[in-house]
């Protein structure tokens, strides 16, 4: 608050200060973290956005303070109502310049994980990638597959050899044969030169089967022989060739499912699904969301030369909230969308963000949720608000509408990042 006392701690801040929360509320931040006057800098007559850093159980950390600010009672001008202190290590922030800058496109260091599901995921990965056996990854659209292929490419015996892909959703069948194995010379019409398929263009290295569950029966048949045998021949050749590839599928079906279903041959299912790598959608590791958001903001804000260098306090309150239907790729998507509408400013807000609204993407009582009950009410509120704002657009009026105090309808809107402006852009989304 404005007196620098501590009002609220998340579960990560407790556990750094070894400090229950309830032993935390009402106390001066001073005396759990030194080295910064906190009163000093939230006592000034004017209050900016500050970074400094500090140390805590001899590990150093980069405190960013965010000022808060709340309308004032004739919503003509604002008052400070306290500030957010976000804590992050420097091993942290090492490691997410280390994903940002490695050289290396295959490898598990361009893979950020703070939550322990992540976490087991990659050390499990990092075994499979010293194996030769076919390595089958499930996961909804958006949750890194292909860049978790490539780090178990990177990290295994054919590293320095090819990683090549195939699209298995944009080859018909009949050509299939001729993509996947190439075809001699002289054997399609009068082309004098053969080709290589993909297979041989992969030859002492990788072959990714991208979205296997879209291949067609016919072209499950061939990949089948090819996993089988080991040989394979151009279309119009005679010649056995030995294949020299690590297989490696991704599906985010449920192959299991298409099997029973008739879709997907059993036999096949089989010969893949050796070793499994199941990808958890990005709703269910909230632990994540902010570190990446952090990295792909450093990313894109170097990419396009912009000024912008870190989140604000609404941005990182909505992205924590947000469901992620798209998972890692939609966030990577807004992120970057964020920081090219952030012209000079040195923080992305929530309007740059401009994120689609909650009852697009996702519904309350739907099977599928997996999250808390205060995350689904988080939810329900910031939706509720959002669509009533633009009807209602003051404080004031939405209290009046909703039945509740003027600063609770502030608190709410400061604490979900709802704007006017970001209110009704919602509203034309759903």
């Amino acid at each position: 608050d404005v007196k620098a006392n501590i009002t609220r701690a998340n579960e990560a801040g407790s556990e750094l200060l070894q400090r229950s929360p309830a032993q935390l509320l009402n106390t001066p931040l001073q005396q759990s973290i030194s080295g910064f006057s906190f009163q000093k800098w939230i006592s000034a007559n004017e209050v900016n956005p500050h970074a400094c850093k500090i140390t805590i159980q001899s590990i150093e950390y980069l405190a960013e303070m965010m000022p808060i600010y709340l309308p004032d009672e004739d919503q003509q001008g604002q008052i400070l109502a306290g500030a957010v202190v976000m804590l992050k290590s420097s091993a942290r922030i090492g490691k997410q310049y280390k994903a940002l800058k490695s050289g290396k496109k295959n490898s598990f260091d361009n893979i950020l994980a703070e939550s322990i599901s992540m976490r087991n995921l990659i050390d499990e990965a990092k075994k499979y990638a010293t194996l030769e056996a076919p390595v089958l990854i499930q996961g909804a659209t958006g949750t890194g597959k292909e860049v978790l292929a490539r780090a178990c490419h990177g990290a295994s015996s054919h590293f320095d050899k090819p990683f090549v892909v195939v699209n298995c959703a944009s080859i018909p069948d009949e050509v299939a044969e001729s993509e996947l194995f190439g075809y001699a010379a002289n054997s399609l019409g009068s082309r004098k030169e053969g080709k290589q398929g993909l297979v041989t263009q992969a030859h002492g290295g990788t072959l990714f089967f991208d979205e296997i569950s879209e291949m067609t029966m016919l072209q499950q048949m061939k990949l089948l022989r090819l996993i089988e045998s080991g040989y394979y021949r151009h279309v119009g050749g005679d010649q056995e060739i030995k294949a020299d590839v690590r297989i490696i599928c991704s599906s985010q079906q449920d192959l299991a499912q298409l099997c029973q279903e008739g879709k997907f041959r059993e036999d096949l299912y089989y010969r893949i699904n050796v070793l499994t790598l199941n990808l958890q959608p990005l709703k269910n590791r909230p632990k994540d969301i902010l570190p990446l958001a952090e990295m792909f903001l450093e990313h894109y804000a170097h990419k396009l030369s912009n000024s912008v260098v870190r989140l604000s306090s609404a941005c990182r309150a909505q992205l924590s909230e947000y469901s992620w239907p798209g998972n890692v790729r939609q966030l990577k998507n807004s992120i970057y969308r964020g920081v090219s509408m952030a012209e000079d400013s040195v923080e992305l807000g929530v309007d740059q963000l401009n994120l689609p609204s909650y009852s697009n993407v996702y519904g309350y009582y739907d099977d599928s949720f997996e999250g808390t009950l205060d995350q689904a009410t988080k939810q329900f509120e910031a939706n509720i608000l959002r669509r009533l704002y633009p009807a209602h657009p003051s404080t004031r009026l939405l209290a009046k509408k909703l039945g509740v105090s003027h600063t609770a309808i502030a608190n709410k809107l400061r604490e979900y990042g709802i704007s006017k402006k970001t209110a009704a852009t919602s509203k034309e989304n759903s």
